[in-house]
């Protein structure tokens, strides 16, 4: 019988609060960066969830992280009010930005230059990590916590997301923000791939045009929704939250395509790996789990098993589909 078999990710002490995948780099490998409440990010091999290394300097919980396209550069965001930007080679401190409160999210931009934060009371801030003594642009205009910061279209803008049940697009150029769409609950999630914006609130997942804010799906789900990601072929899309399950959901349809459940408390946070062969969850259990987009196909640390005299059937909960 042949199931989904996640790789488990041990090596935090508290639970994970956020994940990032870099970008496939020159030489075909992809890295995993993890937040966590233990105070200590980690860098992992993406494809086999190998640990490469842990940032040391915070001196509180983790709430964000970030990687640069290329994996060599990663950003942090803490409870102890700094935001950190690290050399994710050598593991070596390269910049730390002071703000007033938690911060919630970062984002780096793509020449790794330039650093967007957002705080636990609503602080939106660019700091050129080059000169991270003070902010150079800061924008005000959410009510609460930021809950996702990230650079879009060339850098010259970015979007937001806040518990204040917002979704905005700010313009750098004439530092105002351009347009607003608003949800009915406070916004848990956002991710953005493609040009969509993949948003989790409330029970719900919301597909979102990213240069237009139109709807173009929204579903809901059997559990208040933590996160979600979107696959590279915009086919379907990975969500998790309070019930411990990882769902696999079809973008046209609306239904559970696969689910699974092997993490022993709420997840936190998922994300598709760039070249969508696996998808990564972090949870409240401390470990994060790699998990096959396609069951049996041989990538990274999974073998493709002998087919000889097997088929497939689908399980009593029809959510999830085994090989037996």
């Amino acid at each position: 019988m042949i199931r989904q078999t996640p790789i488990t990710c041990t090596g935090h002490s508290r639970p994970i609060t956020d994940i990032e995948f870099s970008d496939i780099t020159e030489d075909g490998s992809y890295y995993l960066i993890s937040a966590s409440k233990d105070g200590k990010p980690q860098l992992r091999e993406g494809g086999t969830g190998d640990w490469l290394g842990t940032f040391e300097g915070h001196k509180g919980a983790i709430w964000a992280v970030d990687i640069s396209f290329n994996g060599s550069r990663a950003a942090t965001g803490a409870a102890d009010f700094t935001a950190n930007f690290w050399d994710a080679e050598t593991g070596n401190p390269l910049a730390s930005c002071a703000h007033s409160h938690i911060v919630k999210t970062v984002s780096i931009n793509h020449d790794t230059k330039l650093l967007l934060t957002g705080t636990a009371k609503s602080n939106l801030s660019i700091f050129d990590v080059r000169q991270p003594t003070k902010p150079m642009e800061e924008y005000a205009g959410h009510v609460g916590s930021i809950r996702g910061a990230q650079f879009v279209v060339n850098d010259n803008f970015f979007i937001t997301s806040g518990e204040d049940k917002a979704l905005k697009m700010w313009d750098r150029r004439s530092r105002k923000e351009l347009k607003t769409q608003s949800v009915d609950l406070p916004i848990n999630g956002m991710s953005v791939k493609d040009e969509v914006v993949t948003l989790a609130y409330g029970n719900n997942v919301g597909l979102y045009d990213a240069r237009t804010f139109n709807l173009l799906r929204t579903h809901t789900l059997p559990c208040p929704v933590n996160s979600a990601s979107l696959h590279i072929d915009q086919r379907y899309y990975v969500a998790g939250g309070d019930d411990l399950f990882v769902y696999k959901m079809g973008i046209e349809t609306g239904r559970v395509m696969e689910s699974y459940k092997k993490h022993f408390g709420p997840i936190h946070c998922v994300r598709y790996s760039p070249d969508g062969e696996l998808y990564a969850t972090g949870s409240e259990d401390g470990t994060i789990r790699l998990w096959q987009n396609c069951v049996g196909k041989t990538y990274g640390l999974w073998v493709r098993p002998d087919m000889t005299n097997q088929h497939f059937v689908g399980s009593p909960n029809n959510h999830d589909f085994v090989m037996s």
